[in-house]
């Protein structure tokens, strides 16, 4: 059995009468492939519900968790939050414009130029530390805090790193598993151990345009019809997605703690397969679950398997699995890579190589191989 050194998961997903990723128009994005437009959503809208999941599996309930947040504002409403007002803002303000500049560049100060940063717990402590050690130094002398600013500005600058070095994880979980990039900081870089692709139909776009109404309840006799007339899109699909996790990557990231990296690796499956995108919900219920979740470890260079859905395929579980098992099988023929292989599938269909697992059992089997890599 190859070394894991990347995990790859693969998932099909059914949506029915939904519009779970937008574009800046409000219609569903889509994906021009083999031909066909697809029903697209974006990779960025699978992590960011995977991230916020309020879940039984949830990120946020694993031993070890450092909280993350992503914002402009972190400075105002989590840094200095708790000494607005109780501070002189003469001697606030100029070390709020020295961590705004360090933080988020020379254009800081201004919030339309700052970049959304992800920041996590253990740096927004390290720079409270930092503000309140100021504020007693200067000892009330605004002339003496802005000074105390510009010094501390200076030994910081582009040097987000080494507020926290040492640190296990400094921009908390969520930067571990998906990466920061900082334009003003390139040494503040985390790289994203967790690769997720966009997920698309297996099949052509299914679409229509919904025309809907609604009633003024207070209306008079008199006043007949709806008060508003709208038109919204809905799509129906069935959705090819794609993760990999970097193993070495995910355990460095981690502070080299394995057990945490497999913690991770058990509730992300969770996730994957059991938390939709959550757009409309009051209107459209768009809540589903995976009906195929096929697992692979090996030491090769990870590869999608949308090719297997170039060609459309009916969009029906069974046909998209039967054309996955024809490209696998393919692939293993040519290129004898030797990945282990585990899958949960909802019909009765089987996958070359692998064996058939619930969703449970692939989680477990998930939570062990950071543990074997390198044994």
């Amino acid at each position: 059995m190859p070394e894991p050194r990347f995990l790859q998961i693969h998932f099909l997903t059914p949506y029915a009468a939904a519009l779970l990723n937008r574009d800046d128009s409000g219609l569903a994005k889509r994906l021009p492939y083999g031909g066909a437009m697809r029903t697209r959503i974006s990779s960025q809208c699978l992590k960011r519900h995977w991230r916020i999941a309020d879940d039984p599996h949830a990120l946020g309930r694993i031993d070890g968790f450092e909280d993350a947040w992503r914002s402009r504002e972190t400075i105002d409403r989590l840094v200095l939050r708790d000494l607005a007002g109780s501070v002189d803002e003469k001697v606030l303000e100029p070390i709020r414009e020295a961590f705004l500049t360090t933080i988020y560049g020379d254009k800081g100060k201004d919030k339309k130029s700052r970049q959304t940063l992800l920041l996590g717990a253990p740096e927004i402590a390290y720079l409270h530390s930092a503000a309140r050690e100021m504020i007693a130094e200067a000892a009330g002398d605004p002339d003496k805090a802005r000074k105390l600013g510009k010094e501390w500005c200076k030994a910081h600058k582009a040097n987000l790193k080494a507020m926290t070095e040492g640190a296990r994880m400094p921009a908390g979980l969520v930067g571990a598993l998906f990466g920061r990039m900082v334009t003003s900081d390139p040494d503040a870089n985390i790289t994203a151990p967790v690769h997720v692709a966009h997920a698309f139909t297996v099949h052509a776009e299914e679409d229509e345009s919904d025309y809907f109404t609604a009633v003024d309840d207070l209306a008079r006799e008199d006043e007949t019809g709806a008060d508003t007339i709208q038109e919204t899109e809905l799509t129906s699909g069935l959705f090819y997605g794609y993760v990999v996790v970097d193993l070495p990557g995910l355990i460095d990231n981690l502070g080299g703690d394995r057990a945490l990296a497999g913690a991770v690796l058990h509730n992300l499956i969770y996730l994957i397969a059991e938390v939709s995108p959550g757009a409309k919900l009051g209107s459209t219920a768009p809540y589903s679950r995976a009906s195929l979740m096929l697992l692979e470890s090996g030491d090769r260079q990870p590869r999608s398997l949308a090719e297997a859905f170039r060609t459309p395929c009916k969009p029906e579980t069974g046909a998209a699995i039967e054309s996955l098992s024809t490209h696998l099988t393919t692939l293993d023929d040519a290129y004898a890579t030797g990945e282990a292989r585990r899958f949960m599938a909802l019909s009765n269909h089987d996958l070359p190589g692998a064996e058939r697992s619930d969703l449970s059992g692939l989680a477990i089997w998930a939570k062990g191989l950071p543990a074997r890599l390198g044994a």
